[in-house]
Order: structure tokens, then sequence, then C-alpha cells
């Protein structure tokens, strides 16, 4: 999660909103990183967590990564949670809860639809004051500088 982390920082200094992702290997090995891009791509699917998955899957050569797991510092979407799923990822651990579009039991939880074909084991709340913490700071950071005086 200290990787994620650092990612989300770097997403932060590009004026991001800071998420940050890891995919790791059954052997503990970072096969995918990525951290939320999706102002400076023009790209609505540019999620820390999309970006981390299409690094992982184009490092292993294969688009279902079964064993893996994700470390996000921010609950996924249902857009996130949508690939994660397709991906076959075994394991999501995720830092802050995300009330407004979490799919990973906040709002909705995609991971525990019985009729999906897959499920992963999902884990919140990890470094979750930290997370949270470099969330409100960069929202508020954003406030100030839109305050008109």
């Amino acid at each position: 999660m200290d990787v994620a982390l650092g990612l989300a920082r770097e997403a932060a200094a590009l004026d991001e909103v800071p998420v940050g992702a890891v995919v790791v290997a059954h052997d503990g090995v970072i096969v995918g990183r990525g951290f939320n891009q999706p102002i400076s791509r023009h790209d609505p699917s540019a999620h820390a967590e999309m970006l981390a998955l299409r690094d992982a899957a184009a490092r292993i050569g294969n688009y279902r990564l079964p064993g893996c797991r994700l470390f996000v510092t921010l609950e996924p979407c249902a857009m996130c949670a949508g690939a994660i799923l397709h991906a076959r990822i075994s394991r999501v651990v995720f830092g802050a809860r995300d009330p407004k579009t979490g799919a990973a039991g906040s709002v909705i939880d995609l991971f525990a639809e019985t009729r999906l074909n897959h499920h992963a084991t999902i884990s919140g709340g990890v470094l979750a004051e930290h997370c949270s913490a470099l969330l409100s700071g960069f929202f508020a950071a954003r406030r100030q500088r839109t305050v008109v005086v």
C-alpha cells in the first residue's frame, strides 16, 4: 500500500485526484502500477486501477491476472470493479472508502454479486487514515485555489 500511496502523490503533483494502485503477482513482485490520469490523458477510464491492470496485463502478456492482488488507495468504482473482475484479480486491498462511488460496499458491492462468475476477496481500510488524509488535503488545497477574494 505504501507504493500505491507514493503513486497517489504522483497523481496529486499533476493535479489529478490522488489515487494510486499496484498489481502484485503471487510471488510478491509488483507487475503493474498506475495513478489517476483522466484529466491529463483526456480519458474517463484512466483511473489508477485501470492503468495498473493495463500495465500488469502488458507485462504478463495476458489480460487475465489470476492469483494477482490489487492494492489501491481508494475503494474502486463500478468501472474499475468490473475490470478487476474481468481480469480475475484474486484479492483487492483498498485504503479509504468512497461514500459517493464505492463499488466494494460503500454504495454497491459488485464483488459480492453472486450472479457474477468471478469473485475477489476484499479488504478495506488498510492505511485508511493516510489515504483519506491525502485525498482530503488535495481537495482542500483545490478549494483554496478556487476561492476568489
